[in-house]
């Protein structure tokens, strides 16, 4: 019999007691081809959970590059220590590049899982907050992409209104994060909003099947979803399919959600894999809470995908993030054949789905730079053609090489992932380089992980609100 593989220790951070979120030391340890991190808590015992398998894409991801470039102006002074003290707080290691405005708390949906535990009944912020969350962004520096969130933003009539004071206030780009119901059920609703000035959908697609859809959202919504889309195709304006990876449910979908979206090309610009994130309203952990639930780790979802291509892509084809942490998310570019089979395209994307050759620059200059140079302004045009359609060249008569390169963007799919941190995955390293924030309504800013934060029994650490299955009522 084989001796079980010795342990290997591969560096110390902090992490929270799921149970009570202090804030305790952690490790991060290697086993076989897992790497775990633990911690324990004097009160609540031992937590040992996987947050990573395969040990080769770890040290790959490893040597990614780390930008740092810390928020010009911290707003939360440093009291208690992360995740405490958010908003941001001088400890922050990178300034907002995505930030979500989560206009309201109202959905169409009581989704069994949902990070924001919305249901029917809410509220929505007013147009003077909404303009405060703007003013705020401004004031520190601006120059990032702007997410409508909530709840369900589309079951705010004045939408546009909002889609075009965003622009109004300089804001280059702006995402709409939906389940595309209204948009495929009014015709006439996403015309609106792209004249107000949306740029990009990034729409909820967890599978192909209403099985799926049933089990994640607790609706029969394949047939709504395809509506959705062409709307999307008739409207002229991207999508990102954003599947929640949920273990046991659509883990296993993987390829047939990039088939889906190879099939509804150029509308579907890439597919961004989110796996599922505990906190929020969910099910619940299943056994002993020091276990916690089970986690899909990032590269499972990149094996899903080489394996689904079939010996046309490989692991070298995807890279980590480089202005959030590396263990944070994987992208990659694809070009697709007439075949459907997918073949790599370039560099993949380094920041807001920029590679680093559309830029010129270091990474972090994407995002992390209040004054923007000329590269930078043109790496955000290259996200603008990835996630938009592609415009007419006839209709603007003469492009430019750039813009010629951006029109030859029909064919390439990106394929991406980000991997969101809860009590039982949080990683405090990991969260004081995230880039991904959120606006709250006392006009702090907040890291998702850290604003969407609940311990094992739901209760919220930054939210304003205790979240209890009530809320979906």
């Amino acid at each position: 019999m084989n001796a079980p593989a010795p342990s290997l220790y591969l560096g110390a951070t902090e992490s929270v007691c799921p149970v009570c979120l202090r804030t305790l030391p952690a490790e991060r340890i290697g086993e076989d081809d897992t790497v775990f991190l633990c911690r324990t808590c004097p009160d609540h015992g031992t937590f040992r959970v996987p947050v990573w398998r395969g040990l080769d894409s770890w040290f790959a991801w490893g040597r990614g590059t780390r930008a740092h470039s810390r928020p010009p102006r911290p707003t939360t002074a440093v009291k208690h220590g992360c995740p405490q003290d958010c908003g941001l707080c001088p400890d922050h290691r990178q300034q907002s590049c995505c930030v979500l405005l989560e206009v309201t708390s109202r959905c169409d949906l009581a989704c069994p899982i949902c990070f924001a535990s919305a249901g029917r009944k809410g509220s929505d912020a007013s147009l003077a907050e909404i303009d405060g969350w703007l003013d705020t962004l401004a004031e520190a520096g601006g120059h990032v992409h702007v997410q409508l969130s909530g709840g369900e933003p589309t079951v705010r009539d004045d939408l546009p209104e909002i889609v075009a004071r965003i622009r109004a206030k300089g804001f280059e780009f702006v995402q709409l994060n939906t389940n595309g119901i209204r948009i495929a059920l009014e015709p006439d609703y996403l015309g609106a909003l792209v004249d107000a000035g949306l740029d990009c959908v990034f729409l909820q697609f967890d599978g192909v099947a209403d099985e799926v859809h049933r089990a994640i959202r607790g609706a029969r919504l394949a047939r709504l979803k395809a509506t959705a889309i062409e709307r999307c195709r008739d409207a002229g304006i991207g999508v990102v399919l954003v599947p929640t990876i949920v273990p046991g449910v659509n883990a296993g979908d993987v390829g047939a959600i990039v088939d889906f979206a190879i099939a509804h090309m150029p509308t579907v610009r890439a597919v961004h894999f989110q796996p599922v994130s505990w906190f929020g309203r969910h099910p619940g952990a299943a056994g002993d809470v020091h276990d916690g639930p089970t986690h899909v780790t990032l590269p499972e979802v990149v094996e899903a995908l080489i394996a689904h291509a079939d010996g046309t892509i490989g692991l070298s084809d995807f890279r980590p993030g480089s202005a959030e942490n590396p263990y944070c998310s994987f992208s990659g570019r694809f070009r697709v054949d007439d075949a459907g089979r997918l073949h790599p395209h370039g560099g993949a994307a380094s920041c807001c789905g920029a590679p680093p050759e559309a830029t010129g620059t270091a990474a972090s200059d994407c995002c992390g730079s209040t004054r923007p140079s000329a590269d930078v302004a043109r790496a955000r045009r290259y996200v603008a053609g990835q996630w938009r359609m592609a415009a007419d060249p006839t209709a603007t008569g003469e492009l430019d090489a750039f813009d010629r390169f951006l029109a030859e963007q029909d064919r390439v799919l990106g394929l991406s992932g980000m991997a969101f941190q809860d009590a039982w995955t949080l990683d405090l390293d990991r969260l004081r380089q995230c880039h991904v924030h959120v606006v709250s309504p006392d006009r702090r800013v907040v890291p998702f992980c850290a604003w969407n934060l609940t311990d094992a029994a739901g209760l919220p650490l930054h939210r304003p609100a205790p979240i209890t299955a009530k809320a979906a009522e």
